[in-house]
């Protein structure tokens, strides 16, 4: 495949976003400011920025600032390292206002496919320059002329329709199954509220439970009322927590089970062991996470974070691993559900809290008092959460799968060692 060297500039534009005045910053409105928490920057896409709550902008601003659904953006400043060379899709019209921090690509349509420039722009050719080039203050940034000054080597415009085809196909893939589990846990969480919130379970006869009058007792452990016959318990008591193994540095680097860190805990309740270190000839299975055991943080920035291992893992020292027994898919919905009340982060803190850096310990884990349905109910939920769970997690190692064959093939294809039609293409799918 012959490849043309070009200058960015001359194959798209870039233009920088509007200076938006911070008096003009609101809690609600129509308009949503992009900012560089709208990428995800370690899965190339599009996030919603939660970690403001001042978004919406309801001053005046010109009418070419306002995003369509399509749009790519860059970042122009680093607020995390990586995020330099990442790229989003805006994926609604009329919603969100391009800010300074953030820098749209304008394709020349005769020259550069849209959804190869997606791919081309958070290459590891173009964020190699943009980081050699970046501007160093406390934050490193660039400008819409150093995205135009990087040099790339692309096919002709028939070859990059295909492969960006092909791999936004992967992507939109990736996509559904998020958006699919996200649907999943959001059905968990709302039975969970129903049940054991709201308390609102069938009772006997079918009907819900506190609504229909059904008798509730005050819980002095768990200050509030809960539905006579029903107690607390320890965690500890329905799982109890073992702390992970402490590898030291000269056990990394085998070829065998990648290990658990505290880091590799997401918001999301998932792991990421896209870099984790791997542990050869440690048989101790005191300290293994299998497929559906629970995981949490136990010291740090991270502490409190849980998440549901997909596959078999170590477990590090500051790691705790959720003993559910033998079926724990069978026993996780209850627990998992569980520990995103708000009084179970409550509890981690305030007993991690007076300490330079917070840890907890597995002791004082499994002392932390949850709700005790009858058996009955228990049950029930367990059972009703199990497919969804198993769903999720068959769309996790999907995701998994698809992100390792998008992550291969794409350099592969960007330099043009492997084209859309080749054999080795045809071997690999």
């Amino acid at each position: 495949m012959e490849l043309k060297k070009y200058k960015l500039g001359e194959i798209l534009d870039v233009t920088r976003g509007a200076s938006l005045s911070g008096e003009f910053y609101a809690t609600e409105g129509k308009y949503i400011r992009l900012t560089c928490g709208n990428f995800d920057y370690q899965n190339n896409c599009f996030k919603e920025n939660k970690s403001k709550d001042n978004l919406y902008y309801i001053g005046d601003f010109k009418p070419e600032f306002l995003m369509e659904e399509g749009d790519i953006i860059t970042p122009l400043t680093e607020q995390a390292i990586g995020l330099l060379g990442s790229t989003a899709i805006i994926p609604e019209s009329g919603k969100y206002i391009q800010s300074q921090d953030v820098a749209k690509i304008i394709c020349k349509e005769e020259l550069l496919d849209k959804d190869f420039a997606f791919y081309l722009i958070s290459s590891t050719l173009v964020k190699q320059q943009l980081s050699a080039v970046a501007q160093q203050t406390k934050i490193r940034h660039t400008s819409p002329d150093k995205i135009r000054d990087c040099t790339v080597w692309i096919p002709e415009l028939t070859e990059q329709k295909r492969i960006g085809k092909l791999l936004r196909s992967l992507d939109r893939k990736i996509e559904l199954n998020r958006a699919i589990n996200q649907n999943l846990e959001a059905m968990a969480k709302q039975l969970y509220d129903y049940w054991f919130v709201q308390f609102d379970f069938p009772n006997e006869d079918g009907k819900p439970y506190k609504s229909s009058g059904g008798a509730m007792v005050w819980n002095e452990e768990l200050k509030r009322e809960i539905p006579q016959g029903w107690s607390n318990m320890s965690i500890g008591d329905y799982a109890p927590c073992k702390s992970g193994y402490a590898f030291k540095s000269k056990d990394f680097g085998g070829k065998g089970l990648p290990v658990i860190k505290i880091g590799n805990i997401q918001e999301n309740y998932t792991l990421d062991m896209t870099d984790s270190q791997c542990i050869d000839l440690f048989n101790k299975t005191l300290f293994l996470a299998k497929r559906y055991d629970l995981v949490i943080a136990m010291t740090g920035a991270t502490i409190g974070k849980f998440a549901i291992s997909q596959s078999n893992y170590w477990v590090n020292q500051r790691v705790g691993r959720f003993d559910l027994g033998d079926r724990p898919l069978s026993r996780l919905g209850f627990l998992f559900n569980s520990l995103k009340q708000e009084y179970f982060r409550e509890q981690v803190f305030q007993i991690a809290c007076g300490c330079a850096q917070p840890n907890i310990s597995a002791e004082q884990i499994d002392s932390i008092s949850i709700l005790k349905p009858n058996d009955v109910i228990l049950n029930q939920f367990n059972k009703l959460c199990e497919p969804l769970l198993e769903l999720q997690s068959e769309n996790y190692l999907q995701i998994e799968e698809l992100t390792k064959q998008r992550d291969e093939l794409l350099p592969l294809l960007m330099n043009g060692q492997v084209s859309v039609n080749s054999d080795l293409f045809a071997h690999r799918v």
